[in-house]
């Protein structure tokens, strides 16, 4: 997995209590990358999941039913405007 680093702000956090992981809805390719993991015995931080701090959680956590490259783009936008 990797560490907790907000995928908007880059912010690093070790309290998971101010954010968390979100998985999104898969893509094809997400799920080719889940059965080679399988098929090898290994293991890693899936390509369809994101940190985010508590900041950025809930407003990703909305579009949890997208893909990543869907969300991400969508909330990129919404924390720039900001």
């Amino acid at each position: 997995m990797k560490p907790p680093i907000c995928a908007i702000c880059y912010k690093d956090f070790e309290d998971r209590k101010e954010g968390g992981l979100i998985y999104f809805r898969k893509r094809p390719e997400d799920e080719e990358w889940r059965k080679r993991m399988k098929e090898g015995g290994m293991v890693g931080h899936p390509p369809y999941a994101a940190w985010f701090c508590g900041e950025h959680y809930e407003e990703a956590r909305k579009l949890e039913n997208l893909t990543i490259d869907e969300a991400m783009k969508i909330l990129r936008e919404l924390f720039r405007a900001k």
